[in-house]
């Protein structure tokens, strides 16, 4: 089981979507995210999730609450993901990981060809939201 965080990033009421770029395993390769990364030996969640937004889009982040973790089986690994609610201190994004990004309500999320483990947490996300 691999140890992953998520932020979930909120600007102007819409959310961060990261399209990652291409990948041996077709059922992630292209397809958006909410960003993140591995959790590293002898770091936190918030401690990974803090540098791994640094690093892949060039953004601080708040970390405002834990939102969910979602246990996600992929064919060829499995995923613990921990989901976090954050801000920006200001949106001056540069993609290193990511090939494009989109910010997009809740209502038009879905329109995007979505990471599988990421559905569960729009479903979790518009429930919350009451959509």
């Amino acid at each position: 089981m691999i140890e992953v965080v998520a932020a979930i990033i909120k600007v102007e009421n819409k959310f961060l979507c990261c399209q990652r770029d291409e990948n041996k395993y077709k059922y992630i390769s292209k397809k958006f995210e909410f960003p993140g990364g591995k959790v590293e030996k002898n770091e936190t969640n918030e401690e990974a999730l803090i540098r791994e937004i640094k690093e892949e889009l060039n953004l601080e982040i708040y970390i405002n609450r834990f939102f969910t973790t979602i246990n996600y089986s992929y064919p060829d690994f499995d995923i613990k993901m921990h989901c976090f609610i954050c801000s920006l201190r200001e949106f001056n994004i540069k993609l290193n990981d990511h090939i494009s990004f989109e910010l997009l309500d809740l209502e038009s999320i879905q329109s995007l060809d979505w990471v599988p483990a990421d559905l569960e947490l729009i479903r979790l996300l518009k429930d919350e939201n009451g959509i």
